[in-house]
């Protein structure tokens, strides 16, 4: 594999980051209808999106449904061709980053060991046909890691570490609840110990109190394995407890990054606003939203300047005609509206 050095981007730039995402775009086209049928134009799932992991970081993913959270992730993981940018994975020593876009067939079977992923429905994630100790030992027989009496026992450590039995291994899925199923879920994606997991809305398919049990268990294995999250969720308030930095996105681009606090205690994006103000409180006479919530732009039809002029209190005439950068307000903050850059 091919080495690159990069620089740090939109966080701490005394350490080496894990992952490092670069203008990262996914484009699907949209074609006419008919025998004879020509490109229409692109369905900009995600845009020139750039961010860094750190090494034992939970980075949180945030926006509304359609924004492009889970395409960047399954995009990052290889599960989709890039359709430009650049994501750089941290494999071996300091600076020693191999890019993912690059990478052939047999290269990226290699690096699956390091990058995992954690889905978001328990129930059709997990292959119904196949019994736990199958589904949980199958990574390790794939890449051909473990076999018998060593396979057997790294399976039951494993189940034992996220709050199940050994003696589950002879059970199938439809035999557990929710929250065993998620547990199964992450024994799986943790058996092969990555350095990196994708956990693409892990609770949000689980009651209240099945989601905290959940959450406690990933921040423990975070700590206990040296892992790095990115953690998709429209639940704030699970962001706000797991996660260390996070990224808001809006019709496909990353509007905002900060430290989770700083960005609950002090958003600057006028988005980043509105989707603070939307979620639930206790006290419904607490809530205050701004007066045009509006809607979700169209990713195949987006605005010629920014794709949140149409919501956006702030705009004037020029927000139109250009799309603006993320940019630093400080060290560790970064908003893409000139508005809060000092630009206007």
């Amino acid at each position: 594999m091919n080495t690159v050095t990069i620089d740090a981007f939109g966080g701490d730039r005394n350490r080496p980051p894990l992952l490092a995402v670069r203008e990262l775009c996914k484009f699907f086209p949209i074609y006419s209808q008919g025998i004879f049928r020509r490109k229409l134009g692109d369905v900009k799932a995600v845009n020139q999106v750039s961010f860094d992991l750190y090494p034992n970081e939970t980075r949180g993913l945030v926006g509304e449904s359609g924004c492009g959270k889970s395409t960047t992730v399954r995009t990052i993981l290889r599960a989709l061709d890039f359709t430009s940018g650049h994501a750089y994975f941290n494999y071996g020593g300091p600076d020693q980053y191999v890019e993912l876009g690059t990478l052939g067939s047999s290269e990226l079977v290699e690096l699956r060991k390091s990058m995992q992923m954690i889905f978001q429905d328990p129930f059709s994630s997990l292959n119904p046909r196949m019994t736990v100790g199958q589904i949980v030992s199958e990574p390790l027989q794939i890449h051909h890691l473990a076999k018998g009496s060593e396979l057997e026992d790294r399976v039951d450590e494993m189940l034992r570490e996220v709050g199940l039995r050994p003696e589950h291994k002879t059970r199938y899925p439809h035999a557990f609840s929710g929250g065993q199923r998620q547990r199964i879920g992450i024994a799986r994606a943790l058996i092969m110990n990555p350095k990196f997991v994708v956990a693409d809305e892990a609770v949000s398919a689980l009651d209240v109190s099945v989601q905290a049990q959940v959450i406690n268990l990933l921040s423990d294995l975070k700590e206990q394995r040296g892992l790095s999250y990115i953690f998709v969720a429209h639940d704030l308030e699970v962001v706000r407890h797991i996660c260390d930095r996070v990224a808001v996105m809006y019709a496909g681009r990353i509007v905002e990054l900060a430290p989770t606090e700083e960005l609950f205690e002090n958003p600057h994006h006028p988005y980043t606003k509105l989707l603070l103000a939307s979620a639930p409180v206790p006290d419904p006479d607490q809530r205050t939203l701004p007066p045009n919530p509006g809607e979700v732009a169209d990713a195949g039809n987006l605005p010629k300047g920014c794709a949140f002029t149409p919501r956006c209190p702030l705009c004037c005439e020029s927000c139109s005609e250009t799309v603006p950068e993320l940019k630093p307000i400080n060290d560790h903050h970064w908003v893409a509206c000139p508005f809060c850059t000092g630009e206007r």
